[in-house]
């Protein structure tokens, strides 16, 4: 690892947090590594570039258009990099596909990426006029749409107060009932933001419901529970998880998970005796998250609220 792992084997763009990850991550000749959101490929030729000459890198996503340009920034690394379409929640059976009995690192590189919020017709940004999608895979059912314009008032706020954690999500699902039905980014994002007004932060208005709505379209966040807790029963000794968050919902999950499997007991506090028989299978290597500097943050304003977290299979 080192400098001479950069951007050019990133295609030009240089991921969040990217020598991070590959510090963190560790990767090493003959390893064997998954990227569960391979998004365009950037942290993953990283790694190929790092666990050369033999490592190799299966890369996961649920965005068909996004495994189309890794595909191709990758194939270079033809032979050691497994693209496959579908979500890190499945990584065991991925594994037995490929006939992998273990791995030594897992990363997570949570979201929505620049690439899908560049564009419009994917329905993610209230930036811009779009479909009402926010799917990161287009071939599951349900949208945003069906959320905004199919859930009661109660349900709206309940959504949009727990993912998003909008302060005032009972104004803003009243006026998302009282203006459907919704087709386009646009019309929501006009209707969320009077409703939501301007807070202190210097965020839009509307960032927060899109959050919310983007969450339960994809069931992110039961979809990152499950993927951790697989990760841990596949790493081997030393493998370890290293995941980038960008809101406080999953970077909180993250650091219970790490915490919670590095204990040796689980028990209530005030209990006598251990009953749980839970074994401490992770050291965290992260007490705190690593945050980005101030000039990768410059150049790649998205990187701002990047969090990213490890822990090391015991």
């Amino acid at each position: 690892m080192g400098a001479s792992i950069d951007a050019a084997h990133t295609g030009g763009h240089t991921p969040v947090l990217y020598q991070r990850v590959l510090y963190a991550l560790k990767p090493k000749a003959g390893g064997r590594y998954i990227d569960g959101t391979i998004g365009a490929g950037g942290h993953a030729a990283g790694i190929l570039e790092a666990c050369s000459p033999d490592g190799q890198v299966l890369g996961l996503d649920l965005d068909p258009a996004a495994l189309a340009v890794a595909r191709d920034r990758l194939a270079s690394y033809s032979g050691r990099v497994h693209l496959r379409h579908g979500s890190y929640v499945n990584i065991a059976a991925f594994l037995a596909w490929l006939g992998w009995q273990a791995i030594d690192g897992l990363l997570l590189d949570l979201g929505v990426s620049s690439m899908q919020l560049s564009d419009a017709a994917r329905g993610f940004s209230f930036r811009l006029e779009g479909p009402l999608d926010m799917r990161f895979d287009p071939t599951q059912a349900t949208t945003a749409a069906d959320l905004v314009n199919n859930l009661s008032e109660q349900e709206l706020a309940d959504l949009i107060a727990r993912y998003g954690e909008e302060p005032r999500a009972r104004k803003v699902a009243r006026a998302i009932v009282n203006a459907r039905p919704f087709t386009t980014t646009r019309e929501l994002s006009e209707v969320v933001a009077r409703a939501a007004g301007r807070g202190r932060k210097r965020i839009h208005p509307a960032t927060r419901t899109f959050q919310a709505l983007r969450i339960v379209v994809n069931d992110e966040l039961e979809a990152l529970k499950a993927g951790l807790s697989q990760a841990v029963d596949l790493l081997n000794p030393g493998g370890r998880i290293v995941v980038i968050a960008f809101h406080s919902l999953e970077d909180r999950q993250v650091k219970r998970f790490f915490r919670q499997e590095s204990l040796e007991c689980i028990c209530p506090p005030r209990q006598p005796v251990c009953t749980c028989a839970h074994r401490a299978r992770l050291r965290v290597i992260t007490r705190r998250p690593i945050r980005p500097q101030e000039a990768e943050v410059q150049g790649n304003p998205r990187a701002r609220s990047a969090r990213l977290r490890v822990a090391e299979r015991l």
